[in-house]
């Protein structure tokens, strides 16, 4: 499909034709027009620079899984692009029922917004993974000593068994780990919150804000509060019973989370976005890395800039 042939405005249309519908109602699409989507975000995400740099404000969310109808409750909650700008943390497809129009709906907001909608590449993101879990039918990594090493990584890849980009997709972290430990997925390490503090005062940052793991309250911290972790899928797989995250940076720099919580397993249209947590700051003298477990095509890490450092010493982990 030639680029001028690419109907972005229709595709979005059809896709949010479903709002209100059954949950599972497929989307009608032709393979020329997901081929067009594909060819033409990946001219925007190569054009962009990997390691991104972003304003506030800004919404972060976490782990879709190919869960379209609770990315379309997010979407009414936080505002449907462009009246809010969005980062989305990776792990779009697998495990969910509706992997094509998830991740056809993101790139065709990418297109259609490319200044205003980011996405970072998730493990999932890779075609090895797509085979074993369904849509084919991370982060910090003890090789990374600046982020020139992610500047320089060469886009498109595959992402190896082992070494930097293998653990910028798949590394996590342990509370019971000091430095760094094995990884019970068999792939990658896990690192401790010492790892984390070390990491933050290298590179001048404040805050780590990842996805990659399933959290009991759409976000959690660790390491006192200098890495959180978002999941934005609630009822993951209609076997958790987790509530979906996402994750606000205002105009003054203020941080807050949202959680969508579901009354009922069997019930999705039960249950409703709520304030999580109380809000916190951070100051202009450093930056907010929103690195992901988990990044793409072009991303791998996020800058937002100039941030407020972060007021929350008398709260912990």
């Amino acid at each position: 499909m030639a680029e001028t042939e690419l109907n972005v405005d229709s595709i979005i249309s059809r896709l949010l034709e479903v709002r209100g519908c059954r949950p599972g109602k497929i989307v009608q699409m032709t393979e020329a027009e997901v081929r067009g989507l594909c060819i033409k975000s990946r001219e925007i995400f190569l054009s962009q620079p990997i390691l991104l740099e972003l304003e506030a404000p800004l919404k972060i969310c976490g782990d879709i899984h190919g869960q379209y109808t609770d990315l379309l409750r997010l979407f009414e909650y936080g505002g449907f692009p462009p009246e809010a700008n969005y980062l989305f943390l990776g792990d779009y497809v697998d495990r969910g029922k509706q992997s094509l129009e998830t991740i056809c709906l993101l790139l065709a907001y990418k297109v259609k917004y490319p200044e205003n909608f980011f996405l970072l590449r998730g493990n999932h993101e890779c075609a090895s993974i797509n085979r074993i879990y369904g849509f084919y039918d991370e982060w910090l990594s003890p090789d990374l000593q600046s982020m020139e090493q992610i500047r320089r990584i060469m886009r498109p890849t595959d992402v190896p068994d082992t070494g930097l980009l293998c653990d910028l997709l798949w590394s996590d972290p342990d509370k019971d780990v000091q430095g760094w430990g094995e990884n019970d997925r068999g792939v990658s390490f896990t690192f401790g919150a010492d790892v984390v503090s070390k990491f933050l005062n290298r590179h001048d940052l404040d805050l780590i804000c990842r996805a990659h793991q399933v959290v009991e309250d759409g976000y959690e911290f660790f390491a006192k509060r200098q890495l959180v972790t978002l999941f934005s899928a609630p009822n993951y797989c209609g076997e958790f019973d987790n509530a979906g995250g996402m994750m606000s940076v205002d105009e003054s720099l203020m941080c807050s989370f949202q959680v969508r919580i579901r009354l009922q397993r069997k019930q999705s249209s039960l249950g409703g976005w709520a304030p999580g947590g109380e809000p916190f700051g951070l100051e202009k003298s450093s930056s907010l890395v929103i690195f992901n477990g988990v990044s793409v095509e072009k991303l791998y890490c996020a800058v937002l800039s100039p941030l407020r450092k972060a007021k929350w010493d008398q709260l912990s982990v």
